[in-house]
């Protein structure tokens, strides 16, 4: 499963409609719109829902034997209750980042969905209300040390009470809390296999392929210059923060021209890339670029 199109909060595969839609803590909260469907005509045609999930990624660094609880707090700020179920699921990434849900690998090995509880499953938010989803985790005493990731699922719908008075209902919304659990020390060890340059949405990217040979899951930092001439910098961008899973491969996209920066002029440019992961060195590659209008 990809991220639906009206969910606005799959962390690392967020459409670009999607992050338009961000507030800006969207490293920590996202809303989803749900528009409820009904058939009957004594109900208005659709009721608009909106909901924050805070926060869609929780990072756990623990021990073998540990145990720990934390919550997830959604917040309704729509007009109806909301009716939210919750469910643990294993993910995956694409090799571009779009996290996968139940096409995932199950009971993987870096799952570490078994060692989650859920309370409540269930639950019902008033309008201006909010409720807290908690969730305790018990790492297994003899597991190996490594990175490992489980996740709750949110779905959100109507009441029952709506359900059984209408005879046609239908809603659409779901958003995923991404649970990373670091256990113990596990060193990194990572290579950039290629640097390329891709039009991607009718832009021009640079694109990284990251291979991380490691248990631990690293997180990218960095940057990338295109040089022009001699060797002059003409442009300096940030590579994004995204994660790299543990003994996976991961495309690290980087546009070229943001909403505020001009296009490029015509011209041969030498672009040269410094990826972090925090390791003891950088990744470093370099590719050329054409630009012709």
């Amino acid at each position: 499963m990809r991220c639906p199109e009206r969910t606005t909060g799959c962390l690392g595969g967020i459409t670009a409609r999607e992050k338009r839609l961000l507030s800006p803590f969207a490293r920590s909260a996202a809303y989803v719109a749900i528009v409820i469907g009904v058939s009957l005509s004594s109900v208005p045609a659709a009721a608009q829902v909106s909901v924050e999930v805070s926060p869609l990624r929780v990072e756990v660094d623990a021990l073998p034997g540990s145990t720990t609880t934390q919550a997830v707090t959604l917040r309704n700020y729509g007009k109806a209750p909301v009716r939210v179920r919750a469910r643990l699921t294993d993910w995956d990434l694409t090799r571009d980042g779009t996290p996968q849900f139940e096409a995932s690998v199950q009971d993987g090995p870096f799952s570490a969905t078994s060692w989650v509880r859920v309370a409540p499953p269930e639950v019902t938010i008033e309008p201006g209300a909010e409720a807290l989803v908690r969730f305790s985790l018990t790492v297994p005493k003899e597991v190996e040390a490594g990175g490992y990731r489980s996740g709750i699922l949110f779905d959100f719908g109507p009441p029952e009470s709506d359900l059984r008075a209408r005879a046609s209902v239908t809603f659409r919304g779901r958003v995923a809390t991404l649970i990373y659990v670091h256990v113990g020390t596990v060193p990194g060890a990572a290579e950039l296999m290629d640097v390329s340059v891709r039009e991607v949405a009718a832009e021009t990217h640079v694109v990284a392929l990251v291979r991380n040979s490691s248990r631990r899951s690293l997180r990218t930092r960095g940057t990338l210059v295109l040089l022009q001439g001699e060797g002059q910098p003409v442009r300096q961008l940030t590579v994004p923060d995204v994660p790299v899973l543990p003994e996976s491969e991961r495309e690290v996209s980087i546009p070229l021209s943001g909403r505020d920066a001009s296009p490029l002029p015509t011209g041969d440019y030498k672009v040269e890339l410094k990826i972090d992961l925090g390791l003891p060195a950088l990744l470093v590659g370099e590719t050329q670029l054409k630009v012709s209008h």
